[in-house]
C-alpha cells in the first residue's frame, strides 16, 4: 500500500509541475497575441485598415526589389473630397475613405502594398506587367468612380485622380523617385477621369510643398465609365 501511495505521490507531483509550468506559458502566449495585435495596430491606419506610411514603404520596397520593372507605383487622390465633408458631414467623408480603401485592396490583391499616406491620399505598389497596365488602370478608375452608399441610404458621387509610375518608364527602381513621378502624373490627371502614367520627364518637374508645378507630356489611359 505504501509503495502505491508513493507512485501516486510521484504522479501527483509531476502533474503539479506540468500544470504550474503551463500557467506562465499560457500567460506568455496570451501576452504575445496581445502584443502582436498591438504591433499590427500601429502598422495600420485605424479608419481604413490600410498600412501606415512606414509599413507601406517597407513593403513597397520589397516588392520593387523582387519584381523590378514589372512593378507599378500608383498614387490616388480623392476629387472634391472637402465638398463631401462640408455638405454631407465628416462621417460621410470617413465612409468614402473606408470604401476607397476596400476598393483599392480588392483591386491590388493580397501581395500588394496598399497604404494611406494621409488625408485623402493613397498609394499602391504592386506587381504589374507591361501588357496588363492599360486594362488594370482602366479597371481601377471605374472602381473609384462608383458611387458610395452610406449606412443611412444616401449616395455619394465619388471620383479620384490616379497617377502611376513604372521602373522601365522612369528608369529607376527607387521608390521616392517613382512616387514623385507618379504624383506629377496624378496632377496631370486631376479631374480628367483618366489615369495617367508618368514618363521620364515627370522626374524633373519642380515641386512646391511636395506638389508638382508645370505639365510635362504624359501617357493617359483609362477614362472612367
Amino acid at each position: 500500500m505504501s509503495s502505491l501511495l508513493r507512485v501516486h505521490g510521484r504522479i501527483g507531483q509531476r502533474t503539479l509541475l506540468l500544470t504550474t509550468a503551463a500557467v506562465p506559458l499560457t500567460g506568455w502566449a496570451v501576452h504575445a497575441v496581445a502584443l502582436y495585435k498591438q504591433l499590427a495596430a500601429t502598422r495600420r491606419d485605424p479608419l481604413t485598415g490600410l498600412l501606415r506610411r512606414d509599413s507601406y514603404t517597407a513593403r513597397a520596397r520589397r516588392i520593387l526589389a523582387r519584381h523590378g520593372d514589372d512593378t507599378a507605383v500608383v498614387l490616388i487622390d480623392q476629387d472634391h473630397f472637402k465638398a463631401v465633408n462640408d455638405t454631407m458631414g465628416h462621417p460621410a467623408g470617413d465612409s468614402v475613405l473606408a470604401a476607397t480603401a476596400v476598393r483599392l485592396t480588392a483591386w491590388a490583391g493580397p501581395r500588394a502594398s496598399v497604404g494611406r499616406l494621409g488625408g485623402d491620399e493613397f498609394a499602391v505598389v504592386l506587381e504589374l506587367t507591361a501588357d496588363r497596365r492599360a486594362h488594370r488602370l482602366q479597371q481601377l478608375v471605374r472602381m473609384l468612380h462608383t458611387p458610395v452608399v452610406l449606412d443611412d441610404g444616401r449616395t455619394v458621387d465619388v471620383a479620384a485622380s490616379v497617377g502611376a509610375a513604372t521602373p522601365d518608364m522612369i528608369r529607376s527602381r527607387d521608390l521616392t523617385v517613382l512616387q514623385r513621378a507618379a504624383d506629377a502624373a496624378l496632377y496631370d490627371a486631376k479631374h480628367s477621369g483618366r489615369a495617367h502614367f508618368a514618363t521620364a520627364a515627370h522626374t524633373t518637374v519642380p515641386s512646391i510643398n511636395g506638389r508638382r508645378a508645370g505639365r510635362p507630356g504624359t501617357a493617359a489611359w483609362g477614362r472612367a465609365a
